[in-house]
This record gives C-alpha cells, structure tokens and sequence, in this order.
C-alpha cells in the first residue's frame, strides 16, 4: 500500500510532467522547423507540423492560428504541407470538390428516403382504404340479406300487412 508521504510528491511530479510536456510542445516543433531550412521538400515534411514553402526553398513552422498560411508568409500555389506534390491551391480546391459531392450525395439519399417512405405510406393507406370499402360493402351486403330473410318470415308467418303495432318497433 502507499503511505501519505509518497502520495504527496504525486501532484508535484504530475504537474513537473505536465509543464515539460508543454513547454515542449509549444518550443520544440519552432525550433526543428526552422533547422530544416537549406534543406529539401521531401526532409522538411518528414515532421507533421512543418510547411514547405517552394518559391523561397523555406522550411516554416505551420500558423496554426490561421487555417490557412497568410500570403505574405507563403502564397497558397508554393506551400506544400503532408506531400511535395501538392500544394495548397489544389488541396482547397480538390477538399472543396469531394465535400460538395458529399454534401449533395446526402441530400439525394435524404430526399429518396422521405420520398420513398411517404410514397409506401400512401400505397399503404391506399391498401387500407379498399380494404375498408370492401368490409362495408360486405357488411351492407349482409344487412339487405338478413332484411330479405326477416321479409321472407314475416310473408310466411302472415306478418307482412299491416300491423297495428309496426308502429311501436
């Protein structure tokens, strides 16, 4: 089991840690970037955070502050950020491209799916409509035989005239 006194330092190293870890962060990735000036496209882009900068042969630090490299630090058609093939320009362009499409390929998937599901729930309603008309048309088929058959008894019985007490029925 831990006793107190080592629980005590735990905070202080963590926080040690922690400070480490940013002070790295935020000083180290300026540091590399700028040493791979001089250098090729291929060697800058080796680290993640690097932008390559092909009208100056220039390795910079990414603003990540701005979305996208101001021009005055790099014009969009000489950065080259992940691959030396591709540039900036076209990078925006090609994201632009494959997020319309999916943008409008899920509005067309969304549009099918109501219009397929409001066509079947009028097929439906359809369906229980005749359904409907049919059991009423069934039912009044009943009532006129079951009339014919109180007709049938009453003429058989001599009911059929008139009867001084049809009127209380």
């Amino acid at each position: 089991m831990m006793d107190l006194r080592s629980l005590v330092g735990l905070p202080a190293v963590l926080l040690l840690f922690g400070l480490v870890t940013v002070f790295a962060q935020t000083v180290a990735p300026k540091l590399v970037c700028e040493t791979k000036n001089g250098t090729s496209c291929e060697e800058c882009l080796t680290i993640v955070t690097c932008l390559w900068c092909q009208k100056t042969k220039m390795c910079i630090t990414y603003p990540v502050n701005t979305i996208l490299p101001p021009h005055a630090l790099c014009p969009l058609n000489d950065a080259r950020w992940g691959r030396c093939w591709v540039n900036f320009q076209s990078l925006i362009i090609a994201m632009a491209v494959v997020g319309g499409v999916i943008i409008i390929a899920f509005l067309v998937c969304l549009f099918c799916c109501c219009k397929c599901e409001h066509i079947g729930s009028t097929r439906f309603d359809a369906k229980m409509e005749r359904r409907t008309n049919k059991m009423k048309g069934k039912q009044e088929e009943r009532k006129a035989e079951m009339k014919m058959r109180h007709e049938e008894i009453r003429t058989k019985y001599g009911l059929s005239g008139s009867n001084p007490y049809s009127k209380f029925s």
